[in-house]
């Protein structure tokens, strides 16, 4: 068994207040996926966004201008302590 399907029948298991209870407090136990949720309708928006695409278009001219100035992203970078 998998663990989905074993999330998937634990979540079944509970009574319909804990279902609800879960799904209400889903997003604060798992605030990361909000973001994520959130960063997927941003990308997969059809919507045209010039504002966002003109910045997008600036930083590239300038990466191109100027490599130094976009120092290349370390694991460590992400470290709280860093």
């Amino acid at each position: 068994m998998s663990s989905l399907q074993e999330i998937e029948t634990a979540i079944g298991s509970l009574s319909i207040e804990d279902r609800a209870k879960l799904i209400h407090d889903l997003p604060a136990l798992l605030p990361e996926w909000e973001a994520d949720l959130a960063w997927a309708r941003i990308l997969n928006d059809p919507t045209p966004s010039p504002a966002l695409s003109a910045l997008a278009d600036s930083l590239d001219r300038e990466h191109e201008r100027n490599p130094e100035r976009f120092p290349e992203i370390k694991d460590s970078d992400f470290d709280r302590h860093a």
